[in-house]
């Protein structure tokens, strides 16, 4: 896919993220709707590789809500990027919620945090795009942003972030070893191998509520732990 929709009634933020968009990635074409019928009409007739829309079209304050319903509807898995004037402490949490993908508050960005935003999210949308080789019912699948809990022969798996961010060290660097030290950076906090191992403990007991058999975490004494399941 080759088209970004960008939704936004405010004719000039429009023209400005679009061209911010062509600018980053000339080879995008760059859909715009201003109101929310138009924008619905598209979506119900056209497959985007994002899009970036705005809560409040006209005086429809939560617009953007609806649509973002009709995006996981319709397109699930297509990224969205909100950018609204409407405060982030308030609605990252709620647009997250939504299946958004990142929230930006307007004011409070500039060119070069929206572009790093737009493209970080079409590499990780591009990266979580399913795969024909593996297979989804024996891999584990990991998603990038980590809006989505990690699925494990296609079940979810119920990880606190702390987990699911050594669940994907270990699994990247596989078949390597990864060291206590470099599981310190993961954990951020109580930088302790006790405390690298309870996480770990965390880690297994979850994987083994949806895979009573899971035994792909080796542990390697005195160094660290290994990934030695597939991937």
């Amino acid at each position: 896919m080759n088209k970004v929709a960008v939704i936004e009634d405010d004719r000039p933020t429009s023209e400005q993220l679009a061209g911010w968009i062509r600018a980053a990635r000339p080879e995008l074409q760059v859909d715009q709707w201003f109101d929310r019928d138009s924008a619905e009409a598209a979506l119900g007739r056209e497959s985007y590789a994002m899009v970036v829309l705005d809560i409040e079209l006209g005086r429809e304050r939560h617009a953007g809500v609806a649509l973002i319903n009709a995006i996981n509807k319709l397109h699930q898995g297509t990224p969205v990027l909100v950018v609204s004037a409407m405060p982030a402490a308030i609605y990252r949490g709620i647009m997250k919620a939504l299946d958004a993908w990142d929230y930006l508050q307007k004011t409070s960005f500039d060119e070069a945090e929206f572009t790093e935003t737009f493209l970080d999210i079409l590499r990780a949308a591009r990266a979580r795009a399913p795969s024909p080789a593996p297979d989804a019912a024996t891999t584990l699948q990991l998603d990038p942003l980590w809006q989505r809990s990690p699925l494990w022969k296609g079940q979810r798996i119920n990880l606190p972030l702390t987990a699911q961010r050594i669940l994907a060290t270990l699994h990247q660097r596989a078949p390597e070893v990864v060291s206590y030290e470099e599981l310190f950076d993961v954990v951020k906090s109580g930088r302790t191998r006790d405390n690298v191992r309870k996480h770990v403990s965390t880690l297994r007991e979850a994987l083994r509520e949806v895979d009573a058999g899971f035994d792909a975490i080796e542990n390697v004494p005195m160094r660290g732990f290994r990934w030695a399941g597939p991937r």
